[in-house]
C-alpha cells in the first residue's frame, strides 16, 4: 500500500512530464501507472502551481521588486517605462509605475510564483508577483495601463488574462495609452522617430523572408519585424499578417541603416487595429 502511494505522490509531482496516469483495481488492490492496460481509467490529475513568501526591501521601478535576501525580481510578463537614474533618462510613465507598485506592496509581503524559466540572462528572479489577498500584481499594472505586457516564451502563463486586460485599458485610455509619445505612428517614418523605448507604430508587411534564426515580416527596403523561429510555435501562419494593416508594438534596433523590431509572441502584433 505504501508502495502505491509513493507511486502516486511522484506521479502527481511529475505530471508536467507525464501525459496520462491510469488506475486500475484488481483483486490485489489498486493499482497506479503511466501506461494504459485493457479496463485501465484515466486519473484527472491537477498541475499544482506553487507560490513562494517573501518579504520586500524596496520596489526599485514599476516591474522590480529587491527582497529582503537582496534577490532583485522582474515581474513577468510586463514592461513599464524606464525610472531616470544615472544610466538612462526616466521615460513617461515611469514614476507613475513606480508609485503604484509602491502602493501596492506597501504591506511588505508578496508571494512569487515562477514559470518556465526562473531567471534572467542579467541573473533576476522572473515571477508573478502575488499579495496575501490573492491579487495578481503583475496583472494589476497592465489592467490599470501602468505597463504593456510583454510575453518572452518560454514563460506564457496568463498570457490571454494580460491580453484581455490590456485591451480594456487602451480602450479606456489608461495610463501609458493617454501618454502621446506611446501612440501609434506610421512604420514609414521610422527611421525619424528619435525615442527608443517602446513603441507602436503602423504597418503592412507585404512578404516573408527566412535566415538562420529568423522569420522577418518585410515592412519595407529599411524596416522589418523579426520573429525567432524558436518561438514560431507560439504564432498562426505567418501569411495571416500579410497585406493587411497591422499594430505591431515592442523596441525599435537599428544596424547599416536599417530598422527592425524583435517580436517574440503574437500579442504585440494587431491585425486590423482600430482606428
Amino acid at each position: 500500500m505504501v508502495s502505491r502511494l509513493l507511486l502516486v505522490v511522484l506521479l502527481v509531482w511529475q505530471c508536467t512530464a507525464i501525459a496520462e496516469i491510469y488506475r486500475t483495481e484488481d483483486a490485489t488492490g489498486v493499482h497506479y501507472s503511466d501506461q494504459p492496460t485493457v479496463g485501465a481509467k484515466t486519473v484527472e490529475v491537477v498541475d499544482k502551481v506553487q507560490r513562494y513568501r517573501h518579504q520586500i526591501k524596496k520596489v526599485y521601478d514599476g516591474d522590480t521588486i529587491i527582497l529582503a535576501n537582496g534577490e532583485r525580481v522582474r515581474l513577468l510578463g510586463v514592461n513599464t517605462p524606464e525610472i531616470s537614474s544615472r544610466y538612462r533618462k526616466g521615460e513617461p510613465g515611469g514614476k507613475a509605475a513606480q508609485a503604484w507598485m509602491k502602493a501596492q506592496l506597501s504591506g511588505g509581503e508578496v508571494y512569487l510564483e515562477y514559470d518556465q524559466e526562473k531567471r534572467d540572462k542579467y541573473d533576476r528572479l522572473l515571477a508573478h508577483v502575488f499579495l496575501p489577498t490573492g491579487e495578481h500584481i503583475n496583472l494589476g499594472l497592465v489592467a490599470e495601463g501602468h505597463a504593456v505586457m510583454s510575453i518572452i516564451p518560454p514563460n506564457v502563463r496568463y498570457a490571454d488574462d494580460f491580453l484581455a486586460v490590456q485591451q480594456q485599458a487602451e480602450k479606456k485610455g489608461l495610463g501609458m495609452w493617454s501618454i502621446a509619445i506611446y501612440k501609434r505612428r506610421e512604420a514609414k517614418r521610422v527611421a525619424s522617430h528619435k525615442f527608443r523605448g517602446w513603441r507602436r507604430y503602423s504597418a503592412e508587411a507585404n512578404s516573408i523572408t527566412s535566415s538562420k534564426r529568423f522569420y522577418r515580416l518585410i515592412i519595407s527596403k529599411k524596416f522589418d519585424v523579426r520573429i525567432p523561429k524558436e518561438n514560431i510555435s507560439h504564432f498562426p501562419d505567418l501569411a495571416i499578417y500579410l497585406n493587411k494593416p497591422l499594430e505591431i508594438r515592442g523596441w525599435v534596433s537599428r544596424q547599416k541603416g536599417r530598422s527592425s523590431m524583435l517580436i517574440r509572441h503574437p500579442s504585440a502584433i494587431v491585425v486590423n487595429p482600430a482606428q
